[in-house]
């Protein structure tokens, strides 16, 4: 079996078994090192057989493979408002802001060459992501083809500066900052062991970290998040790990701790054998590198099976807010307890695009079904507001903008369109922007304390990349 860029329809047919991912919080453990969890998990087994797919075959809603940080006071995900606040300072870059969206694309020349976009797959390696300083800089990390997880500084003209550096690590999922430097989210190899499966195969097993770097891009602390530690191996009852399958990942911030939101491979004995299911994982660890027990946003059980999982965090309610697609009922859905954001069927085409704070209260969250953009406001459960916003796209992006706003994102045709709503009613301010850079579904843009939004895509070569920085508007 390949490793990476095989459709759902082909996985479908060579799986073994997929059901259930789970997540569990351990006790504080020791600055920059990974010790093994305790917790058992109690409810996976119940779970995992209300929700196995007999027979080895992935479940029928799952999207193909064509279909499918700003500041710590605001938070730090794809999805942060730096607005939000009655005042955020918009750091010494301080972008002017015009009466209406405006593109801006810088390409970028790198020391080394960023792997290729391949077929967009939601088991391809990310190639790049991009995070938003405090004062308006910003850290790029890029996937390269020297097998590393690269880091560079771009000042406010979004160009290199600096040497960038490099970190141990297989696959990107995100990067985010804060004010003394910030966190990249990483796979790294892991090893499976002899199982036995009760059938199919599973492998790769590897491990998802946090790595924390200070403003220098040096080393400070790094955590596992999976849990292949102390002796336990992929194929071991209870491990959890990160797999081909559907892994990618996002980050947020409170201001002190990290939390990660990722897709995650978890393995259930079965008899003499085991089983292998997936879902979801998030964990939250402390500005010194320990993970956080019992954190009351965590959970030990979320969506099953789960693909793409967002993350927020809310000043205002103080929580990390989650959102995931998922094939249990074919939806839109926040996880632990399943509370269903917004139905949708199971026909290969279901994305969870981002989620973003609301004006005042809730959130919105952006989603496609059969190519076809949808917006929805929700607090808790299901949506109170729908906006269809007349756009067509398999993967939209949605990411706030300065104050009271939000930015919608998608493909259009070779390129991408922009269009800015009110973060309140859902109203459209505004027209289309043109934006001469290519998409990538599993990217994000990230909001940036002056009210911009900037996103990285392929550049020219290899070795170059494009920002494309949405400035502000008043």
């Amino acid at each position: 079996m390949q490793r990476y860029g095989r459709s759902r329809r082909l996985i479908a047919s060579a799986v073994a078994l997929l059901a259930l991912g789970a997540c569990s919080t351990s006790g504080p453990q020791a600055s920059g090192t990974v010790a093994p969890e305790t917790s058992a998990d109690p409810a996976l087994a119940a779970v995992a057989s209300a929700n196995a797919s007999p027979g080895g075959s992935v479940a029928p809603g799952l999207p193909t493979a064509s279909g499918a940080a700003a500041s710590a006071s605001a938070g730090t995900s794809p999805s942060a408002t730096p607005g939000a606040s009655a005042a955020v300072a918009a750091g010494k870059c301080a972008r002017p802001a015009g009466s209406a969206p405006k593109a801006k694309v810088t390409e970028v020349k790198l020391p080394n060459a960023v792997i290729g976009y391949g077929s967009e797959g939601d088991t391809e390696k990310l190639p790049m992501a991009i995070a938003a300083r405090p004062d308006g800089t910003s850290w790029i990390a890029w996937t390269g083809t020297n097998g590393k997880i690269n880091l560079g500084r771009l000042g406010c003209d979004d160009k290199l500066t600096g040497t960038p550096t490099s970190f141990t690590g297989i696959d990107l999922q995100d990067v985010a900052a804060d004010a003394t430097g910030g966190v990249l989210l990483l796979t790294r190899k892991g090893t499976c062991g002899d199982g036995p499966l009760c059938g199919g195969e599973s492998s790769p097993c590897n491990t998802m970290h946090m790595v924390r770097f200070d403003n220098s891009g040096k080393l400070v602390w790094e955590r596992q998040v999976t849990n292949l530690t102390g002796g336990r191996q992929g194929y071991d009852d209870g491990a959890r790990f990160i797999w081909w399958y559907q892994h990618h990942g996002r980050l947020a911030t409170d201001g002190t701790n990290w939390a990660a939101y990722f897709g995650v491979a978890i393995t259930v004995k079965n008899g003499s054998c085991v089983d292998v299911h997936e879902g979801d994982r998030m964990q939250v660890v402390s500005a010194g590198g320990k993970l956080v027990g019992g954190h009351k946003d965590a959970f030990a059980v979320g969506c099953s099976h789960a693909w793409t999982s967002r993350i927020v965090w809310d000043p205002r309610a103080k929580k990390f807010v989650t959102v995931c697609a998922t094939d249990n009922e074919c939806r839109i859905a926040q996880p632990d307890p399943y509370r269903t954001v917004a139905a949708g069927t199971c026909d290969g085409s279901l994305f969870n695009g981002d989620v973003v704070l609301a004006k005042n209260k809730g959130y919105w969250a952006a989603w496609s079904q059969g190519g076809s953009v949808r917006l929805e406001k929700f607090t808790t459960g299901k949506a109170t507001s729908t906006v269809k916003p007349g756009v067509s796209a398999a993967h939209p992006h949605l990411v706030g903008y300065g104050s009271g706003k939000m930015l919608l994102v998608w493909q259009s045709g070779s390129g991408m369109a922009v269009r800015a709503f009110d973060s309140g009613s859902g109203k459209a301010l505004g027209g289309t922007v043109s934006v001469a850079v290519k998409d990538h579904a599993y990217q994000a843009f990230k909001g940036y304390a002056d009210g911009s939004a900037a996103y990285p895509a392929a550049g020219g070569s290899s070795t170059k990349v494009k920002i494309a920085r949405i400035l502000p508007m008043a």
